[in-house]
C-alpha cells in the first residue's frame, strides 16, 4: 500500500498539469450536468415492509386518482372574540375562502367546513382541508401563494387564519452559519501551517471534491429521487472529511520536508504514509455510510450512498491533487518548524518538546487517572441518552412563529391534541363474504378501544371492497397512549382477519411515523454489529493489532453515548436550546440514534487511525512502546486537533439550517467529534496503551500470517532507503 501510494504520488507531484486537468474537468463536468438537470423536490418517502406501507400502496389500487401521498393542507379559521364561525358575516368569507381555494391547477378537492362539520362544539374555530395532485415537496410556487393568498385575503374581515399540513413545505436552507464554518477553518489552517499557501490547499481540495460531489447529486437527483437533504449531508461531510485529509497529507510533507528530503520525495513519501492512514480512515467512513443501506429505508440509503460518495471522491482527491498542487506551490510550503533538520543536517540548538509531546508524556506517566477522568467524563454527558425519546418532527415541533404550528394549536383548542393525528384504517375486505358488514364491525370494535374520540363511516371506494376509516385519537401524535392505540387497533384486525378475512391495516402520518420508529429501533443493533464489524476487521489488518481495534470501538461507543446525551439535553431538555436556535424542544428525531452511530464511527476511527499509525510506525521502527505514544502526539497531535476543530467549525455551520432534521445533525456531530477527538483519542487512548504497553501491539502468529501487510507505515519505504537505493530505482520497484 505505502508503496505504491508512493509512486502515484510522486506521479502526481511530476505530472501536476495532467491530474489538475482532469479533477478541473471532472468538476466542469459534473456542474454542465447540474444546472442542466431537472429540479428535483424532495425524496419520496417510502418505508418498505411496514403496515403504513402497504396501507398506502393499497389505496393507490383501490381509490386510483385520490393521491394518497399528494400534499394537504388545513386552513384554519378562528372568530374574534365574541364572535362565532357561524355567524353570516364569517360564514360567507370561509366559504368565499373554500371557492378560491378550489380553482387551483393542483387541488383536487376542498371540504366545505359547514358541511363536513369542522366547526369546534363553541363554533370559535373552523377548518378547510384542501387536498392536492402531488406532494408537498413538488408542488408549484403559484399553488402555495394561491393558498397564502386566499389565508390572507381572509384575514382581511377580521378572522384569524393559519395553515398546517405538509402544503407549506419547502427546500431548507442552512443560511449564513456555514461559510462562518468554512471561514472558521481557514483560520485553523493558517495558524498551524503559518502560510497561506499550505492553508489553502486543504480548503482547496476540498471545496472541490464537495463540488463534484454534490453536482452530481444534483444532476441524478430527479433521476435517482434523490431529496434536498442527501446534497446536504453529502456537503456536510465531504467539507470535513476533504478538508481534514487533506490536512493529513499536507503535515506529513512538511514534516518530511523538515527531514532534509527534496519536494518530489516529500510529497511521495507523504502520500504513501498518511495516504495510506487516508485510505483506511476513508473506508471506515464509507463502510459506515453504505452500511446505512441495512436499515431498508431507501431515503436513509440514497443519503448513505451520496454521502459515502462523496467521502470517496475526497479521498481520491486527497492521493492526487494534494501531491499535484504541492508541486505548485513549490517553495511556498516551507518545512514544518525553523529548527527542524534542514538537508539532512540536525539543528545545534535542541527544540522545545511541543504541547502534543508534553501532554503524551503526562498522560504516560499518569494513565489511570485521566482514564477515569476521562471515562467518568463522558459518562456524566452520556446520562441524559437513558430519557431519549424518539419521533419524527410535525408541525408541533416547528417554532411558534410559523404559520403550521398556530395552526396546530388552533387545531388542539378546537377539537382536541389527537385531531393534528388522525388514522387512517384501511379495511380491505375483497376476500369476505359480506364487505358491508366488515366495515361496520371494524367501526364498531375501534369505538370500543381506550383513547377513541372519534370514529367516521366507513368511506367505501367505488368497487365496494375496500373502505377508509378515519380515528381521532385522544392524545397527542407523539404521545405514548396514540401509539399504544395505533397497536390495539392492528390487534384487533388480527381477530377481524381470523373471522371474516379481512384485513385491517392502520396508516397516516401518525402511524408512520411509528412504524418508521419501530424499524429504526429494531435496526439499530444490527447495523451496529455489522458496521463495527466490519471496521474491526479492517483496523486488525491496518494495526496488526486485536486490543487497539477493540479499543477504538470501545471509545467510539463513549463518544455516540455522550454524543446522544448532548443531543437529549439541547432539543428534548431544552438546555442552551436559545444559542443553538432551538425554538420548540421534543423527542429526538427517530433515525438519529443510528445515523449517528453510522457517521460518528466513521469520523472517529480517522483520528484514531492517523493518531495510532504514527505510534505504530514510532513501535514498528523499534521504539519502546511508551516512547512510541509520545512520538505519534509529537508528530500528531497538532494535526489532528487542527482537524477536528475545523470539523467542528463544518458541522457547527449547519447548525443554523431551517431544516431541525440537518439543525440536530449538525450539533450531533460537531459535539460528537468534540468528545471522540479531545476525550476519547487524546485521552482515554493514550492512557489505555500506556496501561497495556507491549500487549497492545500482541498479534496470534497464525494470524499474523493470514492478513495481508498493508504496511500503512510505510516500512517497506525506509527499508529500501535503508539499503541505500535511490529514488528512482525506488520508483521502478
Amino acid at each position: 500500500m505505502a508503496t505504491f501510494l508512493y509512486k502515484l504520488g510522486r506521479l502526481s507531484f511530476r505530472r501536476r498539469h495532467f491530474v489538475a486537468l482532469i479533477w478541473v474537468a471532472l468538476l466542469t463536468l459534473a456542474g454542465v450536468g447540474a444546472a442542466s438537470a431537472p429540479a428535483a423536490g424532495n425524496s419520496s418517502f417510502s418505508i418498505p415492509g411496514t403496515e403504513a406501507q402497504k396501507a398506502f400502496d393499497l389505496l393507490e389500487q383501490r381509490f386510483p386518482g385520490v393521491s394518497a401521498d399528494g400534499a394537504t393542507a388545513r386552513v384554519v379559521f378562528k372568530a374574534p372574540s365574541g364572535e362565532k364561525m357561524t355567524d353570516p358575516g364569517n360564514k360567507a368569507t370561509v366559504r368565499e375562502t373554500v371557492e378560491e381555494l378550489a380553482d387551483g391547477s393542483e387541488v383536487t378537492r376542498v371540504t366545505d367546513p359547514y358541511r363536513a362539520k369542522a366547526v369546534s362544539k363553541d363554533g370559535t374555530i373552523a377548518y378547510a382541508q384542501v387536498s392536492y395532485k402531488v406532494s408537498g415537496m413538488e408542488l408549484e410556487d403559484s399553488s402555495r401563494d394561491a393558498l397564502q393568498d386566499s389565508a390572507q385575503d381572509a384575514r382581511k374581515s377580521g378572522l384569524t387564519v393559519e395553515i398546517g399540513g405538509d402544503a407549506l413545505q419547502t427546500v431548507p436552507h442552512t443560511g449564513s452559519s456555514e461559510i462562518i464554518g468554512i471561514a472558521v477553518a481557514a483560520v485553523v489552517l493558517v495558524i498551524t501551517f503559518g502560510s497561506l499557501v499550505a492553508a489553502g490547499l486543504p480548503l482547496l481540495t476540498a471545496l472541490i471534491g464537495v463540488g463534484i460531489g454534490v453536482s452530481t447529486i444534483t444532476a441524478l437527483a430527479s433521476a435517482l429521487d434523490l431529496g434536498s437533504t442527501t446534497s446536504t449531508l453529502a456537503m456536510m461531510i465531504g467539507l470535513a472529511v476533504g478538508i481534514d485529509y487533506a490536512l493529513f497529507i499536507v503535515s506529513r510533507y512538511r514534516a518530511e520536508l523538515a527531514e532534509g528530503r527534496d519536494r518530489e520525495e516529500a510529497a511521495g513519501r507523504a502520500t504513501g504514509t498518511a495516504g495510506s492512514a487516508v485510505v483506511f480512515a476513508g473506508l471506515t467512513v464509507v463502510i459506515a455510510l453504505v452500511g446505512l443501506s441495512v436499515v431498508n429505508i431507501p431515503m436513509l440509503t440514497k443519503m448513505g450512498v451520496a454521502a459515502a460518495g462523496t467521502v470517496a471522491i475526497a479521498v481520491l482527491i486527497a492521493l492526487t491533487m494534494i501531491p499535484a498542487l504541492l508541486g505548485y506551490a513549490g517553495r511556498k510550503v516551507k518545512p514544518m518548524g525553523e529548527k527542524g533538520k534542514r538537508l539532512g543536517r540536525a539543528s545545534k540548538k535542541p527544540e522545545r518538546p511541543n504541547l502534543g509531546t508534553r501532554w503524551a508524556s503526562f498522560v504516560v506517566r499518569r494513565p489511570i487517572a485521566v482514564l477515569l477522568l476521562g471515562v467518568i467524563g463522558l459518562g456524566a454527558a452520556a446520562v441524559p441518552a437513558s430519557s431519549l425519546e424518539l419521533g419524527l418532527p410535525d408541525d408541533g415541533s416547528q417554532p411558534t412563529s410559523t404559520t403550521q404550528r398556530r395552526a396546530y394549536d388552533l387545531l388542539s383548542e378546537g377539537f382536541g391534541p389527537g385531531f393534528n393525528g388522525p388514522l387512517m384504517v384501511v379495511v380491505d375486505a375483497k376476500d369476505s363474504d359480506d364487505p358491508q358488514a366488515v366495515f361496520g364491525d371494524v367501526g364498531d370494535e375501534i369505538k370500543g378501544l381506550e383513547d377513541v374520540v372519534t370514529v367516521t363511516p366507513p368511506a367505501p371506494n367505488k368497487a365496494g371492497d375496500t373502505a377508509t376509516i378515519t380515528v381521532i385519537p385522544g392524545s397527542q401524535p407523539s404521545s405514548v397512549t396514540t401509539e399504544n392505540l395505533v397497536h390495539g387497533i392492528r390487534d384487533a384486525g388480527t381477530g377481524i382477519k381470523a373471522d371474516t378475512d379481512a384485513n385491517v391495516l392502520v396508516t397516516g402520518s401518525t402511524a408512520m411515523n411509528i412504524d418508521v420508529s419501530e424499524k429504526l429501533n429494531d435496526a439499530l443493533i444490527p447495523y451496529l454489529v455489522l458496521v463495527v464489524g466490519l471496521a474491526f476487521l479492517l483496523l486488525i489488518v491496518v494495526f496488526r493489532s486485536i486490543l487497539v481495534p477493540l479499543k477504538a470501538a470501545l471509545g467510539f461507543l463513549l463518544s455516540v453515548m455522550a454524543a446522544l446525551g448532548a443531543v437529549v439535553a439541547v432539543f428534548q431538555w431544552g438546555w442552551l436550546s436559545e444559542l443553538m436556535g432551538v425554538e420548540q424542544t421534543g423527542p429526538v428525531m427517530s433515525m438519529m440514534p443510528i445515523f449517528m452511530v453510522g457517521v460518528v464511527f466513521g469520523l472517529a476511527m480517522d483520528y484514531e487511525v492517523f493518531l495510532v499509525t504514527r505510534m505504530r510506525e514510532a513501535y514498528v521502527h523499534g521504539e519502546k512502546a511508551g516512547q512510541a505514544i509520545v512520538t505519534g502526539f509529537r508528530h500528531g497531535a497538532r494535526v489532528v486537533t487542527a482537524a477536528a476543530v475545523i470539523m467542528m467549525a463544518v458541522f457547527a455551520g449547519f447548525i443554523g439550517s431551517s431544516e431541525s432534521m440537518v439543525k440536530m445533525i449538525g450539533f450531533g456531530l460537531a459535539i460528537a467529534v468534540f468528545f471522540d477527538a479531545f476525550i476519547v483519542r487524546m485521552a482515554i487512548v493514550p492512557a489505555v496503551l500506556a496501561l497495556l504497553g507491549r500487549k497492545a501491539w500482541w498479534l496470534p502468529k497464525w494470524l499474523d500470517r493470514v492478513l495481508p501487510n498493508v504496511d500503512v507505515e510505510g516500512e517497506g519505504l525506509r527499508s529500501d532507503s535503508d539499503r541505500g537505493d535511490t529514488d528512482r530505482e525506488l520508483v521502478r520497484a
